[in-house]
C-alpha cells in the first residue's frame, strides 16, 4: 500500500516529535502551507503553548506582500523568537513536523537563531 504525500509527511513528524520526547526538551513547532507558515512553542511536559508567531498576525502581515515566501518566513523565525525570550526561554529543540528543513522551514529557523534563540 503506498502512503500519500500527507501520511509520510505526518510519519515523519511522528517519529522527529518522539525524538524530542526523549529529550524532554521545549520545541519548537513549525508547521506550513501554501499561503502562511506557523510557529508554536510547546513545553516539554504538559504540551502547553508558551509562545505563538505566524504569518496572519497584523504586525506580520503589514511588513510584507505574501505570507507564504521565505521572506514571511524570516520574520515569523524573528518573532517566535522574541516572544520565547519574553516567556523565558532560551533553548529549544526544532520540530519541523515532517517538513523537509528547506526553503521556508530553514528561513524560519535561521531567523530564529539569529534572533536569540538555540537549538
Amino acid at each position: 500500500m503506498k502512503l500519500s504525500k500527507k501520511e509520510n509527511r505526518l510519519r515523519r513528524a511522528r517519529r522527529g516529535r518522539s525524538k524530542i520526547r526523549e529529550l524532554e526538551a521545549t520545541r519548537l513547532s513549525v508547521h506550513r502551507t501554501p499561503r502562511h507558515i506557523y510557529a508554536q512553542v510547546i513545553a516539554a511536559h504538559d504540551n502547553k503553548i508558551l509562545a505563538s508567531a505566524s504569518s496572519l498576525e497584523a504586525e506580520v502581515r503589514k511588513g510584507i506582500k505574501n505570507g507564504g515566501n521565505v521572506e514571511a518566513a524570516a520574520i515569523v523565525g524573528a518573532r517566535i523568537a522574541e516572544k520565547a525570550k519574553a516567556a523565558g526561554i532560551g533553548t529549544v529543540a526544532f520540530d519541523r513536523s515532517g517538513f523537509r528543513y528547506h526553503g521556508r522551514v530553514k528561513a524560519l529557523a535561521d531567523a530564529a537563531r539569529e534572533a536569540g534563540l538555540k537549538f
